[in-house]
């Protein structure tokens, strides 16, 4: 248990206790996994899983109080900081602030509560390419998120999206802000979805603590056991219906009308 935590909290190698415990390198790994094991054990069914009909439910209950109808959700990444990162892999996880990081992707809600995490892409990557390995929309390809059923200004939509950064497509699931907002409008759907975005940016601040898990020199790639045609033409429909820049462009329209006649009175 001591060296797993000591592992896990300060990022040390696997051999750095053999003095210290008394126990060497095979009995250390073995220790690490067993404790590794246990945590998935006994919390993956209520902290590591997607969110269920109730969840679902809740969460759009939420983004239509703070005025934003079919929110699930806010997304982005973090560089997190490897202190100490093997000499051989420095150039491939040196990232635009020159320091190596390993770059986490997380979905979080207004309570911080992490929906889905992403770990482990090299910190030369930026969030486009972290996005096109994530498994973030996994749950809608495959048909097995809850339905999502909302209405905006009179117009209906069946999937839900995350408020994101500017750096994301313009895709139905994200929702970006207005980089140069004019009219009050603008302004106001500009100053709320930067206001509710930051759930997940508190989200990341909670979770700024030491914490470095061994690399992998690979990033897998999710396969499916049988892929018939039937099946592949539904994953490229959910594709399609997930990148869709006319539902992205409509329902951004249909926001700034809602949180208009929602907040007009307000100061923007």
């Amino acid at each position: 248990m001591t060296t797993a935590f000591r592992i896990l909290a300060y990022g040390y190698a696997v051999d750095h206790y053999d003095e210290y415990i008394k126990i060497g390198k095979s009995t250390t790994i073995k220790c690490l996994k067993a404790f590794c094991n246990a945590i998935v054990a006994v919390y993956a069914e209520e902290y590591m899983r997607p969110p269920n009909e109730a969840d679902i439910a809740r969460l759009l209950e939420e983004g239509e109080q703070r005025g934003f109808p079919g929110m699930l959700g806010s997304i982005d990444c973090m560089h997190w900081k490897w202190k100490n990162c093997r000499v051989e892999w420095q150039g491939t996880h040196r990232g635009l602030s020159g320091k190596n990081t390993l770059i986490l992707e997380a979905v979080a809600s207004q309570d911080l509560w992490i929906w889905h995490a992403f770990f482990r892409m090299l910190g030369l990557h930026n969030d486009i390419n972290v996005l096109d390995h994530s498994s973030v929309f996994n749950g809608i390809i495959n048909g097995q998120l809850p339905p999502v059923n909302y209405v905006v200004n009179e117009h209906h939509y069946r999937i839900g999206y995350y408020l994101s950064d500017g750096i994301y497509p313009k895709w139905a699931t994200l929702m970006q802000t207005i980089p140069h907002p004019t009219t009050t409008k603008e302004k106001l759907f500009a100053q709320r979805q930067e206001a509710a975005r930051k759930d997940v940016g508190w989200a990341f601040g909670v979770l700024q603590i030491k914490w470095t898990p061994p690399p992998e020199n690979a990033i897998p790639i999710p396969t499916l056991s049988r892929c018939p045609s039937v099946l592949a033409a539904h994953i490229s429909s959910r594709q399609l219906q997930i990148r869709n820049r006319e539902t992205n462009t409509r329902l951004r329209n249909d926001l700034v009308e809602n949180l208009w006649n929602r907040y007009a009175d307000e100061d923007v």
